[in-house]
């Protein structure tokens, strides 16, 4: 993460949310000779009811603990949802910076147990993505579920992980506004700075997508994927927080074609440990 972003999170959050909100969409008109992608500071300003030259101090952090009322009125202008405004909430709320965790992050043994148990595709990822254990359905359906594997860097970084994703477009947005999230507080973690610089020289889209300032929180949904051997499958996804890490299981509809092929798929998959 960039240096200048973290000193002025607020900042560039506020200018990254304006460019995205075009003058139609708040009823203003275009107007000609526009140089800005979304909405110009002073029409932000009067549109939240506050003046100019303070929303350019929030902008450029020489405010950065304005009133929960401002923050709302800029939330409600730049038409943030409730994850986005609770994200920008905090951003403009001080609050005691909590210690930063040194230990690794570890599965607990009992997860191990439960992955081995499962007779569907499961693992366990830390805050950064990185998957730390997996069972032998989760790698038959995708050799990037096993441990060490980074879940979002084979996203941007593996061909084979882009085509394993009907809509690779949709997983690639929905993953970085997860990561920032789940990023928070902890912006000078080794790890996220680790990952995030990786990424930002290695893939275009990366860079633009973490630009946007997109937050959201990644849970449970649908998946849809092209598996090289049994084809297109349809799952049911759930993330559930165990400890520190976080368990993800993959599952059908029960009786479906989708449920059918999981099925086929764990009979190869013994196979190939026996």
């Amino acid at each position: 993460m960039a240096a200048d972003e973290n000193a002025n999170r607020l900042g560039a959050y506020l200018r990254a949310r304006r460019e995205l909100v075009t003058p139609d969409r708040v009823g203003l008109p275009a107007g000609e000779n526009r140089r800005v992608p979304g909405l110009r500071r002073e029409e932000v300003a009067m549109l939240a009811g506050i003046s100019a030259d303070y929303y350019l101090r929030l902008e450029r952090g020489r405010d950065v603990h304005p009133s929960v009322q401002v923050l709302q009125a800029l939330a409600r202008v730049l038409q943030l949802d409730d994850v986005e405004r609770e994200y920008l909430l905090s951003l403009g709320t001080p609050r005691p910076r909590r210690p930063r965790r040194t230990r690794p992050e570890r599965v607990p043994e009992r997860l191990h147990h439960l992955l081995a148990a499962l007779e569907l595709p499961a693992f366990v990822e830390g805050r950064a993505f990185d998957v730390l254990a997996s069972n032998a359905l989760a790698v038959a359906l995708s050799p990037r579920l096993r441990p060490g594997e980074n879940r979002l860097r084979s996203l941007f970084l593996d061909p084979e992980e882009q085509a394993f994703h009907e809509n690779w477009a949709q997983a690639a947005e929905g993953f970085v506004a997860a990561l920032r999230s789940s990023v928070g507080d902890d912006v000078d973690d080794p790890r996220f700075v680790e990952l995030v610089g990786e990424l930002s020289l290695s893939s275009e889209r990366f860079r633009s997508l973490w630009a946007r300032h997109d937050v959201r929180i990644l849970e449970g949904g649908m998946a849809l994927v092209d598996h090289p051997v049994v084809g297109p499958l349809r799952l049911y996804r759930d993330k559930l927080p165990v400890d520190d890490v976080i368990l993800v299981v993959y599952y059908a509809e029960k009786g479906s074609e989708s449920d059918e092929k999981l099925r086929t798929l764990a009979s190869l998959a013994r196979t190939s440990t026996t």
